[in-house]
């Protein structure tokens, strides 16, 4: 049986992205919303909501468990110093925690994350199950035979 380990990571988000966007909603602010302090513009993607909760799903799975500060700093980018001359140094930013924090508050509601009293969040026996299956049909679908020793 596959695991999430043994599609790449980008595919396996692409196709929970398309299981997890008839799953979730996306929150009508969320059209407006930077996804971090260091952005200047809300996301292009028709699919974002989907695709960051796919994201989201599978490092709490590889990483778990994990609090939200952590996730909001793995989401993060630089923010210049300096937005004319450039003279100072690029500073971290963290990304947005509402748009983390309601994410996994929906993938709580749908089972597939559960809270862990001062750790965090951790993947339910349902969200792993669903990421191993939609494993399973990322590696049948891909065309690499380096690959086929999983199936």
């Amino acid at each position: 049986m596959a695991t999430m380990y043994d599609v790449p990571a980008d595919d396996l988000i692409e196709a929970l992205a398309e299981d997890l966007g008839d799953r979730l909603d996306e929150p009508d602010w969320a059209q407006f919303a930077k996804t971090g302090v260091g952005r200047e513009l809300p996301p292009q993607q028709e699919d974002f909501w989907a695709t960051r909760a796919a994201s989201l799903l599978r490092k709490i799975a590889d990483r778990g468990p994990v609090g939200v500060e952590r996730l909001a700093t793995e989401y993060g980018n630089a923010k210049s110093g300096s937005n004319r001359y450039r003279v100072a140094p690029d500073r971290r930013t963290d990304g947005s925690r509402n748009v983390i924090r309601t994410i996994l508050q929906q993938l709580e509601d749908e089972d597939l994350v559960e809270t862990a009293e001062g750790e965090g969040r951790r993947i339910t026996p349902n969200g792993r199950s669903l990421l191993d299956d939609t494993a399973g049909t990322v590696l049948e679908d891909l065309d690499r035979p380096e690959l086929e020793r999983y199936a």
